[in-house]
């Protein structure tokens, strides 16, 4: 067996490096990709000691990118995507000149070409899809009309640098580059010497006609494969079909059509959404999708060079400015000029307000055409590392920022936003969350509800829970994040808060000292065991029920303090006891005996 395994020491020296800062990172209150980003920096080519294979850590963070947009179309409907084309389509379109326009800019200050200050421009113009997705699914905005307008921002600039990736080589003798010879062009390409036009009509109807394959034909097929395998009752099978078809769409995408990976993949998933089997698609590829993410964060640590702060000290300060300071004002403009809240389009700002894999491809791509200097492609990778390492900061900023910015525009809610949303939940008291857009973009109001039962999550199991509660008359109210679910349970006049129950402020929005029952119906135990401590902490008297998958998941709920803990293999396994034997079993009981029937 050879020794020499650079796929293995780079997986292992990554994954485990990431652990060990990133638990650091955690552990002082820092976003845990800081240490991922710092860990790729220790094993990257400039800095002593051990030295990853960067170009497989490349390869491995694209498959992490694969997974993430993925997992993103999988919750993202192409109707959802369609919803949001009137603001994200103009708005990155505008977006994206204007960075370029600043980068051209600070290239001729620095004495570059024309053609070096488009690439760079261009490469400061587009956001990262890891980061931006990160942030939203911590923040659970991925299915909010805020994530829906940041991603289909994203979708719009990621078309956008694959229209400029085909078109470069093409330009480059044009903008005095040197014309470079593609090895690996897609099956459908054609070569540079048809032309501009040529060109840009060659790139569109490879798109189009990739699109219009995923419609007609991938609608069909990849939800009957799902079916197929899920009958065979293999979870094993399902996983391999869940992850085969999303690396297979990305890869073939990119072969036939021209397309990004990272586009491909999110075709397919928004495609399998469709499937009544999406979110057990979802959990199947959700470990690695986690785990080929940190990697990425490695994979972009490698490239840095620390030293490089030193020497490009001004301009990389003004290349900083333009991604997190001038794209941010871009953005928070053009969405405010479209009639959005104040809160939404800050938290577009600060998603946008960093770079990432398109910056690095492009940059990559001019050095090699000769038209971007390697002090460019510098500056870009030191900008995408600071702009990662301050994004989260962006965030904090944000929600400083906004009471002042909604206090000096001295709007108000309307009358009519304040209005009751429905039915009472209890006699005599109407719901008192509004179902206004502004009202969910700031933190939510206290409830006036006192003696009742706080519901978090109205899934599958939360939606029974609350039926039983509506119909026995006993007051309670709703915690969720999903904006469909919200808008649901509004219009049935049940009171709802929105956001995440872990979330401190959003928790006690619920009034939890004047509850008398807390219900978690939400199956991630982790997150539930947060909401129980606060609980505790607020209301020590407060009854708590909550959910769990396994014995250790039911300990660990009881050790944080939940009174009743319900195991859904136990209660189907008492079902089946009871209509076998006729007699009633012991929920909490561990095991569950059955006594012979009489002859």
């Amino acid at each position: 067996m050879p020794h020499d395994t650079p796929l293995i020491a780079t997986i292992v020296a990554g994954l485990g490096l990431a652990f060990v800062f990133g638990a650091l990172a955690n552990r002082f209150r820092i976003p845990p990709l800081v240490g991922y980003l710092v860990a790729g920096v220790l094993v990257g080519p400039n800095t002593p000691g051990f030295v990853a294979d960067a170009s497989l850590a490349n390869e491995l963070a694209e498959i992490g990118v694969i997974l993430l947009m993925f997992g993103v179309g999988l919750h993202f409907s192409l109707k959802d995507l369609l919803s949001v084309r009137a603001i994200a389509v103009p708005g990155a379109i505008v977006q994206i000149g204007f960075a370029t326009l600043l980068g051209v800019g600070l290239a001729w200050l620095l004495g570059w070409s024309l053609g070096a200050g488009l690439v760079f421009g261009l490469a400061l113009s587009v956001a990262s899809t890891v980061v931006l997705l990160r942030a939203l699914q911590e923040r659970r905005l991925i299915e909010t009309e805020r994530g829906r307008i940041a991603v289909g921002w994203l979708i719009v600039e990621d078309l956008a640098m694959v229209l400029a990736l085909v078109l470069l080589p093409a330009l480059a003798g044009v903008l005095g580059g040197q014309p470079q010879v593609d090895d690996h062009a897609s099956l459908l390409s054609l070569p540079a010497s048809y032309g501009i036009w040529g060109v840009v009509g060659v790139t569109l109807a490879k798109v189009a006609a990739f699109v219009v394959v995923m419609l007609v034909v991938g609608r069909r097929v990849i939800p009957w494969i799902l079916h197929y395998v899920a009958h065979t009752g293999s979870r094993e099978l399902f996983r391999l079909a869940v992850l085969a078809i999303a690396l297979g769409v990305a890869f073939g995408a990119a072969k036939l059509f021209g397309v990004s990976l990272a586009l491909g993949a999110f075709f397919a998933g928004m495609i399998m959404s469709e499937s009544e089997l999406s979110h057990r698609a979802a959990e199947e590829s959700l470990p690695l999708r986690d785990a080929f993410s940190v990697l990425f964060f490695v994979s972009v640590g490698m490239l840095f060079d620390p030293f490089s702060l030193i020497s490009n000290g001004l301009p990389i300060l003004a290349t900083l400015a333009i991604i997190i300071i001038a794209k941010s004002i871009a953005a928070f403009v053009i969405v405010i000029a479209f009639r959005y809240p104040i809160a939404t389009a800050l938290m577009i700002s600060a998603s946008l307000a960093q770079i990432g894999e398109f910056s690095f491809i492009l940059a990559e791509l001019g050095v090699g055409l000769k038209l971007l200097p390697e002090q460019g492609r510098d500056l870009i990778l030191a900008g995408a590392i600071l702009s990662i390492l301050l994004n989260p900061l962006m965030f904090l900023v944000v929600d400083w920022m906004k009471p002042w910015l909604e206090k000096r525009a001295g709007k108000a809610a309307p009358a009519e936003e304040q209005r009751p949303i429905g039915p009472a939940t209890e006699p005599g008291q109407v719901a008192s969350v509004s179902a206004a857009p502004e009202k969910e973009d700031g933190p939510p109001p206290k409830t006036t509800l006192a003696g009742h039962s706080i519901l978090i999550g109205y899934g599958r199991v939360g939606s029974l829970v609350g039926a039983a509660l509506k119909e026995a008359a006993l007051p309670f109210l709703v915690i969720e994040d999903a904006d469909k679910t919200l808008a649901k349970l509004r219009d049935d006049g049940v009171e709802t808060i929105a956001g995440n129950a872990a979330n401190a402020d959003v928790f006690a929005a619920a009034n939890p000292e004047g509850a008398t029952r807390l219900i978690l119906a939400i199956p991630n135990a982790f997150e539930a065991g947060q909401i129980v401590l606060r609980a505790r902490t607020a209301n020590p008297a407060i009854n708590v029920i909550a959910r769990a998958h396994s014995d250790a998941e039911v300990e660990h709920l009881k050790g944080l303090g939940a009174d009743i803990v319900i195991m859904g293999e136990r209660e189907i396994a008492r079902g089946i006891v009871e209509v076998v034997t006729g007699k009633t079993t012991d929920p909490a009981a561990p095991g569950m005996e059955i006594d012979p029937q009489p002859a």
